[in-house]
């Protein structure tokens, strides 16, 4: 038998459902949309059909594409007393992040309408069998795992604020709990609202009885969305950004979408500089990293000071600004969100790289569908200007950056993160890894972070004690030191193909799976 293709997924069903895809004869997009399917039903904390993503894609030896289908704002505004907005904390462990939930925090979803439009552009197989996998799942019950119990603890005061999300992520082994390892999430109203997808496609969604259902909740208990923000909605297919590193050709997702572009900024960056000093996790490394990731931030600042209008790429990218980025880095002296990733490649060439977000969902399922909506609008991390201050009908801007690299031996990788404002800092330091200091993808994917925003320096366990990290942390002395791996710090999911064949590695940190699919 030989390889059909290689999944890299955040759940094993996730990764189960694109591979059986490929060895029934589908191609990568077949596999990936399937796979996110499945996601949503493995995955509810961090993915739904209630939320959106990106797709970054390239069909054989073609141009690279990206789709988007990002959530987008509502067409118009309520005042905050007419709205449902409630604020929640949750708690990491080493580190607590206030959401705000309910009905007053939903975008109009993409996520279906993305699915949709990538099975019209790439895909080779019917719909409804792409969907059968999912059904599967959510009918059957999917094996809660220990990430899925940990994500369910984090946010158990959004899937426990309504009855029927109490009920439908109940723990059926643990009474007065939500779900915990091992236990057996069925979700029955989830398999039929995929059931309708398969046999009405997406207008049941966006026009159909389920858009009225949302719309009615919406007008009663204080949402925003009305008939026209989901009928209006489209999947948009962009140009990607491309950039060279070291000799290495790398796409990342363009504007309105800002996680890509400070990805390649500070990528540009490091360009411009020589490698890395010393060898991994050294001083001069981890010194060099929080340096990029800190002027990467204040570049953000300058270029997008109102923080959710989207980013210039030719003012962000400018070799200008960057030189002038670059003065600072010479001069110092050495010195710091609910996301899921599906990476797929076949035999044929093909490539997808797709990251989606729910949020951390709004609390309140659709009644008898079995799908909570996106709490995209109560994200801090989204909303910089401040809550309700969004321009209506414009896309929201994301930290998600689906990439594809294009090595100078031929060889290719396709990967993303999850992790809110910590994926651009989590496929920086993948990308290092592999380019810089020549590791395979799964080492490169499993070596311990860190990550520098606001000033604020996180570095996780692992690294080697006997570092000298003293010049680093004096330099930031707003710094904690993680105790153990975390997915705080993203969660990488790649796939490669290369002289050796096909390579995946999962992040461990988000319960990453890998599967070689076969064929006869």
């Amino acid at each position: 038998m030989r390889a059909a293709g290689v999944v890299a997924a955040g759940h094993p069903a996730t990764a189960e459902a694109a591979a059986v895809i490929l060895e029934a004869g589908g191609n990568a997009f077949d596999a990936v949309i399937a796979g996110q399917f499945a996601a949503c039903v493995a995955e509810p904390v961090l993915c739904s059909l209630g939320g959106g993503g990106f797709l970054l894609a390239r069909k054989g030896g073609g141009p690279v594409e990206a789709l988007d289908f990002f959530v987008q704002t509502p067409l118009r505004k309520r005042s905050p007393e007419e709205i449902e907005f409630l604020p929640i904390v949750a708690d990491f462990g080493d580190a607590q992040q206030e959401f705000h939930i309910g009905l007053g925090s939903v975008a109009t979803p993409g996520m279906v309408a993305g699915l949709f439009a990538a099975h019209r552009r790439y895909a080779s197989l019917p719909m409804r069998v792409l969907l059968e996998p999912a059904v599967r799942f959510a009918r059957e019950g999917v094996r809660v795992n220990a990430l899925q119990a940990y994500a369910f603890r984090i946010v158990e005061a959004i899937y426990a604020h309504t009855e029927e999300s109490r009920q439908v992520y109940a723990s059926p082994t643990r009474p007065g709990s939500l779900v915990v390892e091992g236990d057996l999430l069925r979700q029955t109203r989830l398999a039929d609202s995929l059931e309708r997808l398969a046999a009405e496609g997406e207008s049941w969604f966006y026009r159909g009885e389920f858009a009225n259902l949302v719309v009615d909740l919406c007008r009663r208990d204080g949402g925003l969305l009305g008939l026209d923000d989901l009928r209006r909605y489209r999947a948009e297919v962009r140009e990607p950004v491309a950039l060279e590193y070291r000799g290495n050709r790398i796409w990342i997702n363009p504007p309105p979408s800002s996680g890509g572009l400070l990805l390649g900024f500070a990528l540009m960056l490091l360009e411009s500089l020589e490698p890395p000093r010393g060898a991994f996790g050294s001083a001069g490394h981890l010194e060099r990293l929080a340096q990029v990731m800190a002027l990467t931030d204040r570049a953000r600042l300058e270029v997008q000071p109102g923080g959710d209008a989207p980013v210039d790429a030719g003012r962000l990218l400018d070799p200008a600004l960057l030189a002038r980025y670059l003065n600072e880095v010479a001069g110092r002296s050495p010195a710091m969100r609910g996301t899921t990733h599906l990476s797929v490649m076949d035999a044929e060439g093909n490539v997808a790289s797709l990251t989606a977000s729910n949020g951390e969902g709004c609390g309140v399922l659709i009644p008898d569908t079995g799908i909570m909506l996106n709490n995209m609008l109560g994200e801090q991390d989204l909303n910089p200007r401040g809550f309700f201050r969004w321009r209506e009908d414009q896309r929201l801007t994301s930290m998600m950056a689906p990439t594809l690299l294009s090595r100078r031996d031929g060889s290719e990788i396709a990967l993303g993160s999850g992790g809110s404002n910590r994926i651009r800092t989590a496929i920086l330091q993948v990308l290092v890894n592999l380019l810089d200091f020549g590791m395979p993808l799964e080492p490169a994917v499993e070596a311990s972070r860190i990550h520098l925003e606001e000033g604020r320096l996180s570095v996780e366990a692992g690294f080697d004690p006997d570092i000298d990290l003293r010049v680093l942390l004096a330099e930031y002395p707003d710094h904690r030191i993680w105790a153990q791996r975390s997915l705080f710090f993203g969660g990488v999911h790649g796939v490669g193909y290369g002289p050796d064949g096909f390579c995946g590695a999962g992040d461990p940190r988000r319960g990453g799976v890998v599967r070689t699919a076969r064929s006869a």
